[in-house]
């Protein structure tokens, strides 16, 4: 019988945990019998009741596990980790990666199960449509557009990382040894047998979005770091548009001045703040790099664990 997992990272979640799990575990005793499951909770510190309500689920139910992490590693971090952790709780066959808030549907299980079993290596959920935010909806879609057009691999459009991996994918992704992981890039660049399903994403069903401008600006600088050599390409190529018309403007400025008596202070400051600011345009795009480049040669683990519940107690706490 194929055994499946369910990943679900967690970070103040209190008000979907319970929710989310009951709705599981119904959908897989009515719409997959067949198949052996179990859920597997990572929490990122929460501060709220999560990791109190989380603790009642496994004491109730030995096919709820979780991992407690020692502090918050990010949003990229502990779900990656937690994907990568096939053989743990009795091990499964594939894992299924999806959030805590119900924007994920757990209707779309059966469906990635089916599509599983086809042969793919990988079933991505493609956001085809979306409740949230109108303007968050276009700013992603802008995103998304400009990634696929600039990244050197050809990325999947409206693809957040909610889908099933089939342990041989993951065995991949244990090989790659990423301290900074973005799955979504991982699995363009990586699977060889990809299917998708189209799904609408939901509103979140309770508490708050723990997205904001900083964590998706995180998200956007580690694709574009990644995944793409234009923007460093640019630099070099407006640095030398800019410093070759410069030098021109120097030169004609030079010659029109005694002729036509022009006072040239207000053009040639008004030039100078444009190259400035170009410049520390690009030298903020090369400082991302920079730190992308860094964290990797660091090669931190990726997550500490504090604390497993409902695991087997031969299995060793491990870090990455």
């Amino acid at each position: 019988m194929d055994r499946i997992r369910v990943v679900i990272p967690t970070f103040n979640e209190e008000g979907n945990v319970v929710n989310i799990a009951n709705a599981i575990i119904k959908h897989f005793e009515t719409e997959l019998p067949e198949y052996d499951y179990f859920i597997h909770f990572i929490d990122n510190k929460s501060t709220d009741r999560t990791r109190e309500l989380i603790r009642g689920l496994c004491k109730q139910n030995k096919k709820i596990k979780a991992t407690f992490n020692a502090k918050n590693f990010g949003q990229f971090n502990s779900p990656f980790y937690a994907l990568l952790q096939n053989d743990i709780g009795g091990g499964s066959n594939c894992t299924i990666t999806m959030c805590a808030d119900f924007q994920d549907p757990v209707e779309m299980i059966k469906q990635f199960v089916l599509k599983w079993k086809e042969g793919h290596q990988v079933v991505a959920g493609i956001k085809s449509k979306s409740k949230e935010n109108k303007i968050m909806r276009f700013l992603r879609t802008i995103y998304y557009k400009m990634i696929k057009k600039m990244s050197t691999i050809k990325q999947i459009e409206h693809f957040t990382g909610f889908a099933l991996y089939d342990n041989s994918f993951i065995e991949i992704l244990k090989k790659i040894d990423d301290p900074t992981p973005f799955i979504r890039g991982l699995v363009a660049e990586f699977c060889g047998d990809l299917a998708t399903i189209e799904y609408t994403q939901q509103k979140r069903v309770a508490g708050k979005t723990k997205n904001n401008f900083r964590t998706l600006y995180d998200a956007a600088m580690l694709s574009f770091t990644t995944y793409t050599k234009k923007l460093p390409r640019l630099a070099t190529i407006f640095g030398g548009l800019f410093s070759g018309l410069s030098f021109i403007s120097l030169i004609v400025m030079s010659i029109l001045t005694p002729i036509f008596n022009i006072q040239p202070t207000f053009v040639c400051a008004n030039l100078i703040l444009f190259i400035v600011f170009i410049n520390m345009f690009f030298i903020g795009i090369l400082g991302e790099y920079i730190v992308n480049m860094n964290v990797r040669l660091l090669h931190r683990p990726l997550v500490i664990e504090q604390e497993r519940l409902n695991f087997e107690e031969d299995d060793d706490k491990e870090t990455l």
